[in-house]
């Protein structure tokens, strides 16, 4: 998924050499949107919107619906404005899910050395395949070949010597297309860009810079270095110093530990009953633990988001004392978080819950209270859990729910799982 903005200068050729660039950043071409479109193929070519109720965000649009302006993470109701005449499709994660296994199935045949950073984007280093599959542009070629032959679905490629500027040039490479950086012409391909397409730079950061009269990476680059401190930082005006001149020394790697899970809902009306909010956050947290289980993991945070009905969003966490995968001790938590949370006296639009600072369990160290060592409760609790697991597993997530998250179908909400 990329992000950042793109420069009309750096969309060109930089030169063939690829001999110093094993990087590839492989980003799928609106990936929600497209794999709806490839179950639907009667839709190709007409605007499409991935979305819940009018009430949720803009999940994915295909470049038709984009070029009404219509853009991820966009209220529903101001995409329809935007673009009345578009399909909009209710989001289907477990097709995403599985779709997004076959793309990483295809680049690990390529590599073992693959980094997913996303369901729909990864990092390659394809240094050691290039006896067998060639230059790293033909590769990148093939890659995209396999994808649309055997997927439906098309990608776009960056190659470079860095993972920094092939994740910029798949940017430019978009929609459907391959870009090569030669590692001689990194230079003056980042400074062909504006300074908002360097790693952290947002809104904020890119306000202060403008303040300094920084505008492209290039003025970046020839900032002195105290008056970079000034505006950004200390740590902040190094790390994008070294942006500016290509210093990315980061190497691909394939084991990528996940950092938190979580899940989300939107109400379908603006909640002003508490009790209905905190048996979704019950449902929620129960939601994150049985993914931590799955996983393997515990988590060592809790932390929650609350969006009222002026879209004014909060968000709040607490470091446990030992971490867990239970659903009731982040239930806990997050209830407390969220009952502490100043709303203003406005209703519940949104509320989330994530699990964070995720540990191995296998390797992770426990501190049992005095009650759970004299009654096993934190062990009876999470086999019961367990159990709950299998059940859903089984017969479906709804197969067993508590009692507390059974609302009037008044209260529906659209849910979002988050990786």
């Amino acid at each position: 998924m990329s992000r950042g903005p793109r420069s009309g200068a750096a969309r060109r050729s930089w030169g063939e050499d690829d001999s110093g660039c094993p990087i590839l950043h492989v980003d799928m071409d609106a990936f929600f949107a497209s794999v709806e479109v490839a179950r639907r193929p009667h839709l190709a070519g007409r605007p499409v919107v991935v979305a819940g109720s009018d009430r949720a965000v803009v999940l994915a649009a295909t470049y038709e619906a984009r070029a009404f302006g219509v853009r991820s993470a966009m209220p529903v109701a101001v995409a329809r404005r935007l673009c009345p005449q578009a399909v909009y499709v209710p989001p289907d994660q477990a097709t995403y899910r599985a779709v997004s296994a076959e793309v990483m199935g295809i680049l690990r045949e390529v590599t073992t050395l693959v980094e997913p950073i996303s369901v729909d984007e990864a990092f390659l280093d394809v240094a050691g395949a290039r006896r067998r599959l060639g230059r790293p542009v033909e590769i990148a070629e093939k890659i995209r070949d396999r994808v649309r032959r055997q997927l439906g679905l098309s990608c776009s490629v960056g190659v470079a010597s860095s993972k920094f500027v092939a994740k910029l040039a798949s940017t430019h490479a978009k929609p459907d297309g391959m870009m090569l950086v030669p590692r001689d012409a990194t230079v003056p391909f980042l400074h062909s860009l504006p300074v908002g397409a360097l790693w952290g730079v947002g809104e904020k950061t890119e306000a202060n810079l403008a303040r300094w009269g920084i505008e492209t990476v290039a003025q970046l680059s020839a900032t002195d270095p105290a008056v970079l401190r000034q505006a950004v930082g200390a740590a902040a005006g190094a790390h994008l110093m070294d942006l500016a001149w290509g210093r990315d020394a980061r190497p691909v790697e394939p084991v990528r530990r996940e950092k938190s899970v979580g899940a989300e809902t939107t109400f379908a009306t603006d909640e002003r009953d508490p009790s209905v909010v905190e048996g979704k956050v019950l449902e929620l947290s129960d939601r994150c633990a049985g993914r931590l289980r799955e996983q393997g993991h515990l988590a060592l945070t809790v932390s929650v988001k609350v969006r009222t009905s002026d879209f004014r969003t909060l968000s709040r966490s607490r470091s446990l004392v030992s971490p867990t995968d239970s659903g009731r001790e982040i239930f806990l938590v997050a209830r407390e978080l969220v009952a502490g949370a100043d709303l203003r006296g406005l209703p519940v639009r949104l509320v989330g819950v994530r699990a964070e600072g995720l540990v191995a369990r296998e390797v992770a160290v426990l501190q049992p209270t005095l009650e759970d060592a004299v009654s096993g409760g934190s062990e009876q609790q999470r086999l019961a859990e367990a159990a709950m697991d299998q059940v859903r597993r089984r017969f479906g997530r709804s197969a067993i729910v508590s009692a507390r998250t059974v609302v009037p179908s008044t209260t529906a909400a659209r849910d979002l799982e988050l990786s």
